[in-house]
């Protein structure tokens, strides 16, 4: 039989059976999940974005304690904490890192110094080729369909994606919007190496996210998501009632402070983690109108890899090649 991913670049790179990234997602992307996605063949990221050190270092070894094999930590360098975290991950031994939210040149030399392989999240080209010029392996390609936080310009995955595989040379992971080996195959049509994938992995068993979290996602409908809070950070958001009051403020053209105060602190945590669906940020991509379970990681996984065999085999021509 022929392999899925003869010469894959993302494979070779983190050392994983396919090239499929499991997304470090606040309060979703916890060891449970991590290890299982490892263990499933694929590369496991923890979220650091909402851990302080000492209890990123107690994910981590508790990641370890459930697999063997290669996983990552997700580093956002937009927090205060991030050179702490960075300092405990290198300790405890973590030589994967894909960081977002920020330039990568601020710590990219120092991860190659330690022999690390560094991969850096971003929304645009031009974004693209300034990671590889910085010295990243590789670059992940997030579309606007991608839930959490997201670029501004906003391009679709499907633009994106060749785009920034016209403008660097090092592999590029595609994200955003990729629940399904149909997606993943066009992922790869695209010229991209690997994808990333979010939303599907965050309703999963594994997952840290709360039950009813993970019940409004598979609620949801197809158009039950939306960009928010562009003066700010952008975050693409599942509707309820504390979404509903940040579209209504933003009509009005509310200012940056105004947004800033509505938000407050640990909306997300709220939401995601201890599962308040009224005043919680509840982030999930457009993907959420095509989730309607919540399946093992082995499950999702074991599917992704069928659906792609099956897109592939529907677009081979009639008689074989």
């Amino acid at each position: 039989m022929t392999p899925r991913w003869p010469g894959n670049r993302v494979c070779a790179l983190f050392g994983v059976e396919h090239p499929i990234v499991q997304a470090g997602m606040v309060y979703n992307s916890g060891a449970r999940l991590t290890a299982a996605a490892a263990e499933a063949g694929c590369l496991g990221l923890l979220g650091a974005g909402s851990l302080r050190p000492e209890l990123l270092r107690e994910k981590i070894r508790a990641v370890r304690a459930l697999t063997a094999r290669p996983f990552g930590v997700n580093l956002p360098l937009i927090y205060a904490h991030t050179g702490e975290c960075l300092d405990v991950a290198l300790a405890e031994g973590v030589r994967i890192f894909v960081t977002s939210a920020g330039s990568p040149r601020r710590i990219v030399g120092r991860l190659k110094s330690e022999g690390c392989i560094s991969a850096h999240v971003v929304a645009h080209p031009d974004l693209a080729r300034k990671c590889e010029e910085a010295g990243c392996d590789a670059v992940v390609c997030e579309g606007f369909e991608a839930g959490g936080h997201n670029g501004r310009e906003e391009l679709t995955t499907m633009v994106l994606v060749p785009q920034c595989v016209g403008a660097v040379r090092i592999p590029v992971i595609a994200a955003g919007g990729i629940a399904t080996g149909a997606q993943l195959a066009a992922a790869l049509a695209l010229g991209a190496e690997g994808a990333q994938v979010g939303s599907r992995f965050a309703i999963t068993q594994e997952s840290s996210g709360h039950p009813d979290w993970k019940r409004a996602v598979v609620d949801a409908g197809p158009a039950d998501t939306q960009l928010c809070l562009k003066p700010l950070m952008p975050v693409r958001l599942l509707r309820n009632r504390f979404r509903d009051e940040i579209t209504a403020l933003e009509a009005t053209g509310a200012s940056r402070d105004k947004l800033a105060e509505l938000l407050g602190q640990g909306r997300a945590r709220r939401g995601m983690l201890e599962g308040d669906l009224d005043e919680g940020e509840l982030e999930v991509g457009q993907v959420a109108g095509l989730i309607d379970d919540v399946p093992t990681v082995a499950e999702v996984v074991a599917r992704l890899l069928a659906g792609y065999d099956a897109a592939v085999a529907r677009l081979a021509p009639p008689g074989g090649p």
